[in-house]
Parts: structure tokens; sequence; C-alpha cells
């Protein structure tokens, strides 16, 4: 087990330092890989970037928890990013390389015709968001070993946060996204050998669902809060949200913008969304499952589901490959937050057009020390932070992207009050318990994107 979870994660590492061989050493080779993305290979990157800890830890024990009602995330998270995506991806891609700029934030300010004031707001939010975004992902990854290894988790956070480091010190957003092809392999091995093993031990699907009818309410479509048609029909709705909220998130963003010819965007599109439905599928069934060969929910925390059943079920071997599968889903998000942070620090509150390349890997070696230190304090559950993290990046930047494709432009300071009117609603939402009837960060989008609207200047930019 060990020695193929060692073998896994040394060949991960070996991509990315090798990367080293391609890279330049200038800001927009670090940051962006000099534009220089094939389609598939940004497609791939981007779904396992997407596709973190929070699926093989957070996303598998909540639907252990919810059982069948956890779909919604699914079809609305998937289905949201798809529509959002036919309509901004294409212009964000050309707006980099019309603004001449090598980070998320940058290319926003540029885009707005705010530079200065508005860039660096939003590589400050960014950088707040994403550190502890990143934590997650390192707690994803110790979790794994706790439960499989029975290793402290600080152990786990460790190995993680050190083989990030070595390969993105040297390569920069390009380890990141050559490792994410090696890594998006491992995840999907990992995912599609639980299912196939998983459903052989229940005894097939429909001795599966015979199962699953026992357990109460875990074959219901909607929540038990859930009780009226308006509310079976907004609460689905309301998760196309979360997918739309794809647009907010700078790590995967970033893959959009480092492709090669905004020409190729569609195909990039199409090995994303193929990859990415699959494997959420295939994560889903596996949290379906886990219920059924772990049906003792007291005594264990329902977010070590997978690597149990992994451990129960598998050769050793092949347990040690999908421990690092979940290694790789962590890794392949942790990574692109890190660089993200370093560009927010060094290309965007600092401004230092002139920053050396040890300048900058210094900055990426800074954020990742909070992001781990952050990781030692904050470990739970990686479910919640991260969908948090997630809305509360997607109520942040969402609202301004769709303003600025509409070809109109808007004010720092209504920004700045869209911004605020987003946050007081998620507080209320939140405190109110709103969000168990519909996704948190549904309303506080509408109100800040609604805002926006009224506020914009119709000029072309």
């Amino acid at each position: 087990m060990i020695i193929s979870f060692l073998i896994c994660l040394s060949i991960i590492a070996f991509i990315g330092i090798s990367s080293y061989k391609y890279s330049k050493p200038n800001a927009k080779d670090y940051y962006l890989a000099s534009q220089s993305l094939n389609p598939w290979l940004a497609g791939l990157s981007a779904m396992a970037t997407n596709n973190s800890g929070y699926m093989f830890i957070g996303l598998i024990g909540f639907t252990y928890t919810v059982g069948l009602s956890s779909i919604w995330l699914m079809v609305g998270w998937i289905l949201g990013d798809f529509l959002i995506s036919k309509f901004i991806h294409q212009k964000i891609n050309e707006q980099t390389k019309k603004t001449k700029k090598h980070t998320y934030a940058s290319v926003l300010g540029a885009w707005s015709n705010q530079k200065d004031n508005l860039t660096k707001f939003i590589a400050l939010v960014s950088l707040i968001f994403l550190i502890v975004y990143a934590s997650a992902q390192f707690v994803s990854g110790g979790k794994t070993l706790v439960a499989i290894f029975n290793w402290e988790l600080t152990t786990g956070i460790f190995i993680g946060s050190m083989i990030v480091l070595a390969y993105t010190l040297v390569g920069g957003i390009r380890a990141s996204i050559w490792t994410d092809a090696m890594q998006a392999f491992i995840m999907i091995f990992s995912m599609l050998s639980l299912v196939v093993i998983g459903l052989i031990a229940v005894g097939g699907l429909f001795s599966a669902i015979n199962q699953w009818n026992e357990i109460p309410g875990f074959l219901e479509w909607y929540p038990s809060s859930i009780n009226n048609t308006f509310e079976k029909i907004i609460y689905p709705l309301s998760w196309l949200i979360a997918g739309i909220f794809i647009i907010g998130q700078p790590h995967i963003m970033v893959r959009f913008m480092a492709l090669k010819k905004s020409s190729l965007i569609n195909k990039a599109r199409f090995h994303y969304y193929f990859w990415y439905t699959f494997f959420y599928f295939l994560a889903f069934s596996v949290g379906m499952l886990s219920r059924i060969l772990i049906n003792n929910y007291s005594g264990f925390d329902p977010e070590l589901a997978l690597p149990l059943i992994a451990v129960d079920l598998l050769n050793p071997f092949v347990v040690g490959i999908v421990i690092a599968g979940i290694f790789a889903a962590t890794m392949s998000t942790a990574d692109s937050l890190i660089i993200n942070c370093s560009g927010n620090i060094s290309q965007d509150l600092l401004n230092k057009k002139k920053l050396s390349s040890f300048q900058i890997k210094m900055m990426t070696l800074l954020v990742a020390l909070a992001s781990i230190l952050i990781s030692l304090f904050n470990n739970d559950s990686v479910f919640l932070i991260v969908v948090y993290a997630w809305t509360l990046l997607g109520i942040s930047f969402a609202p301004l992207i769709i303003v600025l494709a509409s070809e109109c432009t808007i004010s720092f300071k209504d920004f700045l009050i869209g911004l605020l009117i987003g946050y007081l609603t998620l507080y209320v939402v939140n405190h109110y318990s709103i969000n168990n009837l519909i996704y948190s960060g549904f309303i506080p989008f509408c109100t800040n994107l609604f805002y926006l609207w009224l506020k914009r200047t119709q000029i072309k930019i």
C-alpha cells in the first residue's frame, strides 16, 4: 500500500519538477505558462483543479449523510458551469491577450478600466479566501492518512505541502498543469475502481437499491426541509448559481486564460465537461454505495468514507493508488491556489513588474507556509470550508465579470457597494437558515448582480 502510494506521488513530483526545463524566468511564464496551453491539457487541468479534495472527501461524506438528494449539487453545479462558460470563457481569454496581464485580478482590473483600485482589491479578497481554500486541501490529504495509516493529521499535511512546494517553486503554473494531467488519470482510476468493486460487493445495482430503500429518507429526491412545489423547483435551480460561480474562481479560470488561442475554447470546454461530468458521477456513486458498505453512521467521520471502504474492498497495492488519487486531487487544487495567491502579492498588490524569478518564488513559499499554518488550526469539515470559500469568491467576482462581458463597466465605488450588499445578504441567508431551502449563494449573487446591472455604464470596453 505504502509502496504504490509513494510511487504515484514520486511520478507526480517528477513530472512537476521536469517542467523546469521549459520554464522561462519571467512572470508571464510562471503565472500563465506563456499562454501556450493546448485545449486538451487546459480542459483536463481545469477538471483536476476543480475536483479537489472536496470531491473525494467532502462530497462523498455529504452524500453518505443525505443520500440521493445530493444529486442536485451535481446537476446544478455542472449545468451552471456549462451555461456561463458559453458566455464568459472566450472573452476572458481574449482580454488576457489584449491587456497583456498575468493574473486574474489584473485582467479584471484592466478590463473594467479601474486598474489599480479594483485590481488590488480583487487581489486582496482572492488572497484571503484562497489561502483558506488551500488549507482545506491539505487537511483533506491529512484526513486520508489518518484513516488509512493512522498517522497524525500533521504528517499528511506536511507530505502534501512539501510535494506541492517542490514543483510549484521550480515550474510555476506549468508544473501545476502538467501534474494535473497525471493527477486526473489517477483520480479517475481510483474512483472508477471503487464504483465497480463497490457494486460487486453490495450484490449489484438492484441489490443496492433495495438496501438504500431500507434507510429512512435516503432515496428521497429532496432534503427533509423541502416541503412544497415551489421549494422543489427553487432548490435545484439555486445550485445553478454554484456552477456559475466557476467564473469567480481564479485558480480555475487561469487555465482558460492560459489557452494558446481563443478559438480553441470550445475544444477545451469539451475535454473539461466530459471528464468533469464523468468524475462527479463516479464520486456521487461512491458516496451512495458507502452508506451500504459502512452502515454504522455513529462513531466515524463521514468524510473518511472513501478511504475506509477502499481498505475494506481493494488490494493493498490498489488502495495505495486510491490514496494517491485523493492526494492528487488535493495537490492539483492546492498548487493552483498557492500560485494564484503568489501572483496576487507580487503582481497585483506590490505591482512590481521587475521582480526577479527568485523573489516571485519566495512569494510562493510565503503563501504556502501561511496556508499550511492555517490548516494546522482549521481542520473542520472540508465540505463546508470549500463550499463557503467557493461561495464567497463567486459572490465577489461573478456579478462583475457578467457585467464586463456584457460590454459594460462599473465604478470601483459601485463594485464595493454591490459586494457589501452580497455579503450582507449572505449573512441574512445563513442567520435565518434560508440556506436549508436553497444554496446559500443564490440570493446574495442575485442582489449583487441586480445592483451592478442598475449601475453599469453602457460603454464598450
